[in-house]
Order: C-alpha cells, then sequence, then structure tokens
C-alpha cells in the first residue's frame, strides 16, 4: 500500500485522538511558537545582567569597539543561513577587497592582531608546507623581525606568536646594521610614529632597498578613508587594519593588505588550514561577507558629512558645559590613531573636589552609565563618533551634573 497524503492525516488524527497525545502535541506546538518569539525578542545582554554604556570613549576592544550598521547585521543574518567552501569565501572576497582597497590582494582575519600574526608567518615560512607546520619551531628559517624600540607594544605578541625574535633598534643606522642573513621582516607601529626616530616613508624605503617585506600596524588609522590606500602606496608590503573600529564590520575581524605572494603564503598559515599557527585565528562566513559589507559602506559614505555632524556633537556638549565657572573646552583631532573630533574638558584639577579620572568613574557608575576616553592626562576627553542619535545630549546633560556638584562643593 503507498503512503500517500491522506494515510498520513489518518495516522495523524489516530494519534491525537489517543488520551494526552493531543495535548502534547498542542503544547509542543505552543512552545515552538513561543520559543521563535522569545528568540527574536529576547536581550541576552539583559538576562544575564550585564550593563550596557553610552560609548563617548571611542572604539576599544574591550569597549567592544563599533557597532555594526544595520546593512552589516543583515548580510550577517543572509549568510547565516547557507553552506559555502571557507576556502573560496575566503579567495573571492580577498579579490573582490583588494580591488576596492586598490592593493594587489587582501585577506580578512581575525583581528588586527591576527593580521600581523598571518602576515609574520607568510614572511618565516611563506607557502613551504613544512615549515608551516612547524611553526613557532623557527630552527633554519628567516626569522628576525626588527622594530624600533619605542613601538614595542602588547601588539608586538601577535608577532612573536610565530616564533619570530625582535631586534629593537633605535636609530636609521642602526636599523640598517640589525638588517642581516636571519631579518625575515621590518615592523612599523603607526600610533606609535611620534615616538620613534624613523618615519613611516623611510621605514618602507628601508625595507624596498633591502628587499626585506616591511609591515605596518594600521589598527585605528581609518578614518580618514585615505589611510586604506596610502600605505601600500608608501611602499609597505603588507599593511594591517581592525575592521570593527572605524569601519564598523565586525569586530572580531581586521584586514591584511599587500603583496601578492605574501597575502597568498598568509592564506596558507591561516584558518581552515589545521596544521598551521593561524588554525585558532577562524573567521566565518558571517565575519567575512560582515567585513566586506562595511568596507562597502564606509568608502561609500559621505565622509564630510559625517566628519560635520561629529563636530556639532562636540559643540553641542561643549554648549552644556559653557555656564560652568572655571570650566573650558577645546575640539581637537588626535593625530594619529582615531582621527576625529574629540571634545576635551579642562578645569582646575587642583581647586575641585574631582579628578578627570574621579569624573569618568562617576559617569560610568550613574544612569545611564557613559565611558569616556581613557586619557586623563590632559583633561576629561569626550569621544563623539561612537555615539547613537541624541546621545550627545545625554552626555552633555550628565557631564554637567557631574561636574556642577564638584565645582559647588570647593
Amino acid at each position: 500500500m503507498l503512503w500517500n497524503t491522506n494515510h498520513r492525516r489518518r495516522f495523524v488524527h489516530t494519534l491525537l485522538g489517543l488520551p494526552g497525545l493531543a495535548l502534547i502535541a498542542a503544547t509542543s506546538l505552543q512552545a515552538a511558537q513561543r520559543g521563535k518569539r522569545d528568540a527574536s525578542a529576547r536581550d541576552i545582554l539583559d538576562e544575564l545582567g550585564v550593563r550596557t554604556f553610552i560609548n563617548a570613549a571611542g572604539t576599544y576592544t574591550r569597549l567592544t569597539a563599533s557597532l555594526m550598521p544595520p546593512e552589516v547585521v543583515s548580510a550577517i543574518q543572509t549568510a547565516s543561513t547557507k553552506f559555502v567552501p571557507l576556502d573560496e569565501l575566503h579567495q573571492k572576497a580577498g579579490t573582490y577587497l583588494a580591488e576596492r582597497l586598490q592593493c594587489e590582494a587582501a585577506l580578512v582575519t581575525a583581528g588586527c592582531a591576527s593580521a600581523l600574526t598571518m602576515g609574520t608567518a607568510s614572511c618565516i615560512a611563506g607557502t613551504d608546507a613544512k615549515k608551516i607546520e612547524r611553526l613557532p619551531d623557527t630552527a633554519g628559517m628567516k626569522h628576525e623581525v626588527i622594530l624600533q624600540k619605542s613601538h614595542r607594544s602588547g601588539y608586538d605578541h601577535a608577532i612573536r606568536n610565530t616564533g619570530a625574535k625582535l631586534v629593537e633598534v633605535e636609530s636609521e643606522q642602526e636599523l640598517e646594521a640589525a638588517i642581516g642573513a636571519n631579518t625575515a621582516m621590518l615592523f612599523y607601529l603607526n600610533h606609535a610614529a611620534k615616538d620613534g626616530r624613523i618615519g613611516p616613508e623611510q621605514f618602507a624605503k628601508i625595507g624596498k632597498r633591502h628587499l626585506i617585506p616591511t609591515i605596518i600596524d594600521a589598527a585605528a588609522d581609518v578614518p580618514p578613508v585615505e589611510n586604506l590606500f596610502r600605505f601600500t602606496k608608501m611602499g609597505y608590503d603588507l599593511v594591517a587594519f581592525s575592521g570593527g573600529k572605524g569601519m564598523r564590520g565586525p569586530q572580531s575581524t581586521g584586514l591584511l593588505l599587500g603583496r601578492k605572494d605574501l597575502i597568498a603564503a598568509a592564506t596558507l598559515n591561516n584558518s581552515p588550514h589545521s596544521d598551521s599557527v593561524g588554525r585558532t585565528n577562524k573567521v566565518n562566513k558571517e565575519e567575512i561577507v560582515g567585513l566586506v559589507t562595511a568596507v562597502d559602506l564606509f568608502l561609500e559614505r559621505d565622509h564630510d558629512a559625517v566628519w560635520n555632524e561629529w563636530e556639532r556633537s562636540c559643540t553641542r556638549i561643549a554648549e552644556m558645559l559653557s555656564s560652568l565657572k572655571g570650566l573650558e573646552t577645546e575640539v581637537f583631532v588626535p593625530e594619529i590613531a582615531n582621527a576625529v573630533p574629540h571634545l576635551r574638558i579642562r578645569w582646575d584639577f587642583d581647586k575641585t573636589s574631582l579628578s578627570p579620572a574621579q569624573v569618568a568613574e562617576q559617569l560610568r557608575q550613574g544612569e545611564p552609565s557613559i565611558e569616556v576616553r581613557p586619557r586623563y592626562e590632559l583633561g576629561l576627553e569626550i569621544a563623539v563618533w561612537m555615539l547613537q542619535p541624541g546621545e550627545d545630549r545625554i552626555v552633555g546633560r550628565r557631564t554637567r551634573e557631574v561636574l556642577a556638584q564638584a565645582i559647588r562643593s570647593t
């Protein structure tokens, strides 16, 4: 007998007629429908008791950087419903991004730190499968990475993950002398450019002269949008960016841009290739398409209009504080990294009951919680570029409340 639609219907009706089964089926259906509704409306952060805040600090990783635009979230949701060969997606996304960013090749990485690891691995192990499998054992390989002493930071751990040995120099002469048979790469930390004696252009030129690959960490150096093209055109063989800061892609993404042969080697040292130093640096399909979408949006947006709105936000907050005696405000733009309008607030710290750090703590503990830029040497600094519409007024009101109380108590 064929098991047709009518047979199935009779079988289901028979089951539902049995004691208890109708109730179980109805309850299960209701639970499934309720689960669908609850899943779309759930606020897991609230359920877990994680306090959220207004971000007047900037794109710090520990503060979860930026918020993704709706278009990025939509692209991620669409990708999440499909299976793809990850290698093919990496390759085609890299080709697309390289064309858009005017460079030879590109690779989506698991953040900027991952880009540094993959870039270093490409310079040490290249495409040699046996060498790739051995990292971080670099015996018999070129494994020295030269950098300026002032460019040492916690981020260079990403370079050391490959087994690289860091060689510190201070002057151009020391750099020239340090280059030798074991030199695999030269590393430059862009946000520390003013702290060293060798500028970024000269550093790249020295690498070219000695045929040594150069990499620059430009994690937080967009905007301006021109920086996406500037460093490859300057001569750097590899450039590393964060994808989840100014470009507002997924926070766990980064970009490695540069020479085609080095990007090809970085790809082989990266996930999903199992026996590689980058296997832990997994980037899923959702993150890749999210970053591609974010790059498109970033390149196409009206940067002048966005900049003007940031300046207006600074002005609105400053105006809300203008009646407080003894207070000075100024709009400033950091020269390197997070180079967007910020507001700095100063007062006579010795004549008031609160220091900038104490004001920041009160803003953090207040309602709503507000995080400001964690730099208190020159005053209280407010970053406006991660604020959502209307939040500048909230930040201005809460800052005024805290500072007014401090001034009255003197």
